[in-house]
C-alpha cells in the first residue's frame, strides 16, 4: 500500500476539482488509522461555513471517483467534514489562510517552562517559522518544534 501521505495527496488532487465544482474548497485530506479501522477524512471549507448538506454533497460526488481511481488498496471509511470553528493548522497554506486570527500553539518540548503559547498569528518567516504576536511582541517558533497549532474562537 502506498504511504498515507501519498494517498492523501492523490485523494486531494482528485477531490479539489470536485469541491470547486460544488463551490467548496479542500481544507485537508488525511488517511489515518483509528483503532482497527482506516479512515480517509476529507475536510472541506467555504467562506460562509459548511453545512451537513455540503458534506453529503461532497461525499456523494467523491465516492464514485474514489471507487474508479482506487487509490487505496485496503478497506477504509470515507468521512467528509468541516474544519470546525477551531481548526488545526497543519500546512503552510493553513497558516497563510489564518493570518490575523487568534491561535494557540503547543510545543513538543517546553520552552522557558511552557509548552503552550497564545497570540495573533502574524504568518511565517522566510525560514518557515510560525510568527505569533504575543501582546505586541512578535515571536518566532520553528515549525518542527510545534506539536499542534489551532485557531481559537472566543464566545
Amino acid at each position: 500500500m502506498a504511504g498515507a501521505k501519498n494517498i492523501a495527496e492523490t485523494v486531494a488532487a482528485l477531490a479539489a476539482p470536485i469541491a470547486e465544482e460544488l463551490g467548496l474548497s479542500i481544507w485537508d485530506v488525511e488517511f489515518v488509522k483509528e483503532g482497527a479501522r482506516r479512515v480517509l477524512r476529507i475536510t472541506i471549507d467555504h467562506e460562509d461555513g459548511i453545512t451537513i448538506e455540503d458534506c453529503e454533497r461532497m461525499h456523494r460526488a467523491i465516492d464514485p471517483v474514489l471507487d474508479e481511481a482506487d487509490p487505496i488498496e485496503t478497506a477504509y471509511d470515507l468521512e467528509v467534514s468541516s474544519p470546525g470553528i477551531e481548526r488545526e493548522l497543519r500546512t503552510a497554506a493553513h497558516i497563510d489562510a489564518c493570518v490575523g486570527e487568534e491561535v494557540e500553539l503547543r510545543l513538543f518540548a517546553p520552552l522557558e517552562g511552557k509548552k503552550s503559547f497564545g497570540g495573533i498569528l502574524v504568518g511565517r518567516s522566510p525560514a518557515g517559522e510560525v510568527l505569533l504576536d504575543m501582546e505586541g511582541a512578535v515571536r518566532a517558533f520553528p515549525r518542527e518544534s510545534i506539536a499542534k497549532l489551532t485557531t481559537v474562537y472566543r464566545f
